[in-house]
């Protein structure tokens, strides 16, 4: 009887389960997302300015496959500068104009050698860059904290240089 047992969990865990691919951990809880269950998300972005053109793809090559435990997802834009993971996604699209109202030094906050300005709406909080030669935007859902943002902000400073 052990040799049977040895064998379907075998089986389950080399994927000869007919569970539609869904694993589940130990204790009994959903395996993380993957990338290619996640549909295509759309994702409006700008025209390409000319600083998008020369530092954008430097970053976007730069950009991770996994951020904070969220798989990368596939978007759909008009532009190569747009990346997103995780459903509700955590978005980035490098490139964008000038926040509204932008201020220099007011409300301003930096992590990891990057300035961001910071929007909070009910839909979500829009992360700014607003040091780096492009501007990058990193749209999170409402209930996520910034976690993304501190992770990309290394990136970001790695990659993109100042104004």
């Amino acid at each position: 009887m052990p040799v049977l047992v040895v064998l379907v969990v075998l089986v389950n865990v080399l994927g000869g389960s007919d569970d539609g691919g869904q694993a589940a951990d130990v204790d009994g809880s959903p395996a993380p997302q993957r990338a290619e269950d996640l549909p295509v998300l759309p994702v409006e972005v700008p025209p390409p300015t000319p600083e998008a053109d020369a530092t954008c793809p430097a970053l976007m090559a730069a950009l991770p496959l996994d951020l904070t435990g969220e798989p990368a997802r596939l978007v759909d834009s008009d532009t190569p500068y747009a990346a997103a993971w995780g459903d509700p996604a955590v978005v980035l699209v490098c490139g964008v104009p000038q926040p509204a109202g932008l201020v220099a030094g007011e409300g301003l906050l930096q992590i990891d050698q990057v300035t961001w300005s910071v929007e909070q709406t009910d839909e979500a909080t829009t992360w700014t860059a607003v040091d780096r030669a492009a501007y990058v935007q990193v749209t999170l859902p409402p209930d996520v904290d910034s976690a993304p943002v501190t992770v990309l902000s290394g990136v970001i400073g790695d990659t993109l240089p100042t104004r």
